[in-house]
């Protein structure tokens, strides 16, 4: 009796293990990770060629690592364009976006979500078909509007438009009408204001929201390039996109390496953007996953 259950207990862990085995996890885990790493190719060969020499750029067959490794790129970057002046104006520009956009669109969508009034559903689906229209159908007549208030070659052409977005407004005004009107009305009840209730309630139960769309609204806005390239003129006033062209022209040697060791360094702003928000965004779209 005992060597059966010794048997038994020898052989339970095996058995476990062998209904825990499953191909079809291993497969897809797999299939994963060959997608990541092709995901990840064209970001290496960036890293890579940014410190090759200029005349190994083309290089065929094109190697994965450098045969002689060349920081000069960097230092050529620069050299030749004011690249801190371009990082401190996109800085200025998503910072202040980033947050007027989130200050707006945490009221718009408090009082889509919690505020009954007459219209409301009717008035958000007419503000939210917004998403439906290309920027680039409103880029002209936001260039007039820009040009008669003297505001084209201003950083404020670029901030104003950025400070609404409906995208933003949805997704916030989705997770805040997920959560329960009991917290309203309990603070209600306790003699809170409505505003109090939206910054103290209602606006930290839905960071999760706040933050995915912060990232979201921050990496879009630094990689921009088609309306700086439209409203500003002037050489020290450009985004880093617009400036770091300045490489392939009068103002640089058309050397591969050191645009993309430009790439690279321009990379860095919203990676770690994206990492001290990594954790908010997840909830966020882990919560947004489980809401639908």
């Amino acid at each position: 009796m005992e060597a059966s259950n010794l048997q038994a207990a020898g052989t339970g862990p095996k058995m476990g293990a062998m209904r825990g085995f499953k191909p079809g996890r291993i497969l897809l885990d797999g299939v994963l990770l060959l997608l990541s790493f092709l995901m990840l190719t064209p970001f290496l060969w960036i890293f890579s060629t940014s410190l090759r020499l200029p005349k190994d750029s083309f290089s065929l067959p094109p190697a994965i690592f450098p045969t002689a490794w060349h920081i000069g790129n960097y230092a050529e970057v620069f050299a030749k364009v004011p690249f801190f002046d371009f990082i401190s104006n996109s800085m200025k520009i998503c910072l202040i976006i980033v947050l007027g956009h989130i200050f707006i669109s945490s009221m718009a969508a408090f009082a889509f979500s919690r505020i009954d009034f007459p219209g409301r559903n009717a008035l958000f689906l007419i503000f939210l078909s917004g998403l439906m229209i290309p920027g680039q159908v409103t880029i002209i007549p936001q260039f007039i509007l820009m040009s008669k208030l003297g505001l084209v070659d201003t950083h404020l052409a670029l901030i104003l438009p950025g400070l609404i977005n409906p995208f933003g407004i949805f997704m916030i005004r989705q997770t805040m009408m997920s959560i329960s009107s009991a917290y309203d009305e309990a603070a209600y009840m306790d003699g809170a204001s409505r505003i109090w209730v939206f910054l103290k309630v209602i606006l930290p139960m839905s960071y999760p929201a706040v933050a995915v769309t912060s990232v979201i609204s921050f990496i879009g806005h630094w990689n921009d390039f088609f309306r700086p390239l439209i409203f500003l003129n002037s050489f020290e006033k450009m985004t880093l996109p617009i400036g770091m062209t300045a490489l392939t022209g009068a103002f640089g040697t058309g050397n591969l390496s050191a645009i993309l060791a430009g790439v690279t360094l321009s990379l860095i702003v919203p990676l770690l953007f994206y990492i001290f928000g990594q954790k908010y965004l997840l909830d966020g779209i882990t919560a947004g996953g489980l809401k639908m």
